[in-house]
């Protein structure tokens, strides 16, 4: 493939996309170069990041951390480790998941990849929970090491198992409390709920609809109308004062273009100018009325030239 200019729909290469495509493929390091010398901040900008960075590390420092409960279970197993991985991946997945059989396939496949038993012996007593049955009935299980053999493997027959109602209950339930942690509700009311809670509040949200892109017009459709209702309750709860009277301190709304349209892609250049922006156009308005801010999410880099032209 050519370094150079994607030509779609018969149209020549857009100023966007001449400045995109050129670096197609171009070598990481020189580009990485380039892009952090003209990011680079001048010296007194650079001392005060460092100085409120420092400040902001030594105030965490100082705090006293939670010894049990999901700040313990999330410090353990945190998304550098391949458990904490798995563990999102589930939290989130799970959530979304109608039946049962695809579930208990996801769980066996996921849980039987981890080294789970680098994790034992911490002091939370929901770490080691979790990390024996994964809040199996939601009580510390005891186990017998010297019957089980390595944990590895006992993990490996417990994921064989999985298929049985009790067990796929329990996972699903430990699941659904870290997802928690990470979806704050099942709808925009539930999450604006959660986000003017006393600690909740200390945070800026950019609300996001889990769901991956659209299908049919119909899927579209209906992600539109959803970013119109969330669009309207955000507005109508950021006014009532709870929120900062700067739009930058008020929640906003997070939207994939690969949402609002079925066929958001290079080929379909000239349907998705078309059709797809005066959809954007309308909820950037709407978000603009209703006092919010709108974010429009990054998705795969051979979007880039399309999202920009869009944009």
């Amino acid at each position: 493939m050519s370094a150079h200019a994607f030509v779609v729909d018969g149209s020549a290469e857009t100023a966007v996309g001449a400045a995109i495509n050129a670096k197609y493929l171009s070598p990481e390091e020189p580009v990485v170069r380039r892009l952090a010398d003209l990011a680079r901040l001048d010296p007194p900008q650079r001392a005060a990041v460092s100085a409120r960075a420092l400040r902001l590390v030594e105030a965490v420092r100082a705090a006293r951390p939670s010894g049990g409960g999901l700040d313990a279970l999330l410090r353990e197993y945190h998304l550098a480790s391949r458990e904490g991985v798995i563990l999102m991946c589930l939290a989130e997945a799970l959530l979304r998941i109608p039946d049962a059989q695809t579930a208990d396939r996801l769980i066996a496949d996921k849980v039987g990849a981890g080294d789970w038993e680098e994790h034992l012996g911490g002091e939370s007593l929901l770490v080691n929970a979790s990390t024996w049955g994964l809040m199996l009935t939601g009580r510390l299980v005891e186990i017998d090491r010297t019957e089980i053999g390595p944990v590895r493997a006992w993990f490996g027959r417990l994921a064989s198992r999985l298929g049985e109602p009790v067990a796929r209950s329990a996972l699903r339930q430990a699941m659904r409390i870290l997802g928690h942690q990470f979806v704050m509700g099942r709808t925009i009311e539930e999450a604006l709920v959660r986000a003017a809670g006393p600690r909740e509040r200390a945070y800026r949200y950019s609300f996001d609809m889990l769901g991956e892109a659209a299908i049919t017009a119909e899927d579209a459709e209906r992600y539109l109308r959803r970013y119109e209702q969330a669009i309207q309750a955000i507005g109508a709860q950021a006014r009532t004062g709870q929120f900062a009277a700067d739009v930058r301190g008020r929640p906003g709304i997070s939207v994939k273009l690969s949402a609002i349209h079925p066929r958001y892609e290079p080929a379909q250049r000239g349907r998705v100018l078309e059709e797809l922006v005066p959809r954007l156009r309308g909820l950037v308005q709407l978000a603009r009325e209703a006092g919010i801010g709108l974010t429009v999410d990054a998705e795969e880099a051979d979007r880039l030239e399309l999202s920009l032209e869009i944009i």
